[in-house]
Parts: C-alpha cells; structure tokens; sequence
C-alpha cells in the first residue's frame, strides 16, 4: 500500500558477470582449435593451439594458453603466450601474463598484470591528422 514503485530501481546492483558457455577445467590439456562462435569460453586447464570467437573469453588464474587466440573480448588473470587479436578489448588482471604480439581494439592492465611484447591498437592510422608543431626558429 506504502511501497515506492521506484525503490527497486534504485537498489540496481552490478551488472551480472556473462554466463560462461564453455569451460574448460583445471587440469585439462586440449591440443588442437577452438571454435567458440558467439559463446563464451572460460579456460581453468592448458590450451596448445589456437581460440576463435566471437564473444568473450576468460584465461582463468589456473589457465594456460600457447598459441593464438582471435576473439573479441579477453580477460587474464592466467597465462597467454603467442599471437592475440582482440577486436574490442582485451583486460590484463593483476594476476594476468601476456606475451607475445597483441592486436587491440583497447587495453586494460591493472596493477600486478603483465604484457610483454609488442601491443598495436586496431584502426589506428599511421599518419597523425595534424602537423606537428614547426620547430622553425626563424619565425
């Protein structure tokens, strides 16, 4: 009779984490591809080979990755070693290793997170749209 329409709108929580569609667990070794189409896909075990997707994929603190991964989101908080292309974003955990060449949309590493290599932001052109300032001095 006295409730307030809105109050449970304004108790909104975080938005809750994607469900995890794939996993693969601690202490499994898969050697081949993974095709994950638009699914997501949690890796606990050891990856040698390579991931594709089109969602997002979690290397979980026990996970290990050798090889590629094209996907994307990625989230780290494991190990990744090889060659990534990550079409939006990729998040390096503070517990997170990556090395190798990486290709992003954007990046984020938190505090602790590791990237070693070489990192290229996707759709950057290699030409700056202004002129750098002249360093003429006989103006």
């Amino acid at each position: 009779m006295f409730s307030n329409p809105n109050a449970n709108a304004a108790k909104k929580g975080p938005a809750p984490a994607q469900p995890i569609h794939t996993l693969l667990g601690k202490g499994t070794l898969w050697k081949g591809d993974i095709h994950t189409g638009v699914n997501s896909l949690r890796i606990e075990g050891t990856v040698e080979g390579s991931i594709h997707g089109e969602g997002e994929v979690t290397i979980a603190p026990t996970g290990i990755v050798n090889g590629t991964i094209h996907t994307k989101h990625l989230i780290v908080t494991g190990r990744i070693e090889g060659v990534f292309k990550i079409e939006q974003c990729l998040e390096i955990h503070g517990t997170g290793w990556v090395e190798g060449e990486v290709e992003v949309g954007s990046l984020v590493v938190d505090e602790g997170g590791t990237l070693l290599g070489t990192c290229t932001r996707r759709n950057l052109s290699t030409t700056p749209k202004t002129p750098p300032p002249s360093t003429d001095a006989t103006a």
